[in-house]
């Protein structure tokens, strides 16, 4: 059951809530400062491809794992930018296939909730990143505060079950700094006509420590 569920059910629903106006509203803030070599992970049906500015970036690079996504993805690159450069890879995040220092802006929205080995994935980001490189982040995770936060927990385990494996508890931050990265920028609100245990956002840069 699950397994139909994740092929036909959860792409659309994913894209319809990752493309949310208060979703897109925390995307705007980040993806638009992307330039040079991009490589953004998890890019799903392509939500963020109309921000990117083309002046900016020389070569976009986007990896997913799921197949539904790519086609999706396909399509929406072709519509909004039809004569630019960009190379979608059918893999996941922990496995990048580019070389070493090789990235200038790595964008990484509202994946690192799913991805299952995120230490893996941010372990790849150190790898493909150029000295001085940089990734933009805006992420949902785990409230500051207590009574949010565990209902968060109790919500967890069936809440990844129908979303893909989207945790509601990981902390942006923490990940980051765990993968051996330095906040440069850090911002964090919960989003507006959002449940708080869904809708606590953290967005902004990062450095390679």
């Amino acid at each position: 059951m699950f397994g139909l569920w994740d092929r036909y059910v959860v792409p659309p629903l994913i894209s319809c809530a990752c493309s949310s106006k208060p979703i897109m509203r925390q995307r705007q803030k980040i993806v638009p400062e992307a330039e040079g070599v991009v490589l953004e992970i998890g890019c799903g049906s392509g939500t963020n491809f109309a921000l990117y500015d083309a002046s900016k970036v020389s070569h976009l690079h986007a990896v997913e794992p799921s197949e539904g996504m790519i086609r999706r993805a396909k399509a929406e690159w072709m519509l909004t930018h039809p004569d630019e450069n960009c190379t979608i890879h059918h893999c996941g995040a922990e496995a990048v296939p580019l070389e070493d220092q090789s990235v200038d802006t790595a964008v990484v929205t509202f994946v690192l909730c799913t991805i299952p080995n995120w230490e893996a994935s941010l372990a790849e980001l150190r790898r493909v990143l150029k000295p001085g490189g940089r990734v933009l982040f805006s992420e949902h995770g785990r409230a500051p505060d207590e009574g949010v936060a565990k209902w968060q927990r109790r919500i967890e385990p069936m809440w990844k079950a129908m979303a893909g494996g989207c945790h509601l508890t990981r902390d942006t931050k923490e990940m980051l700094e765990a993968g051996g990265f330095q906040t440069e920028r850090y911002e964090t609100m919960y989003l507006p006509n959002t449940p708080k245990i869904a809708g606590f956002a953290a967005w902004g840069s990062a450095r390679v420590a």
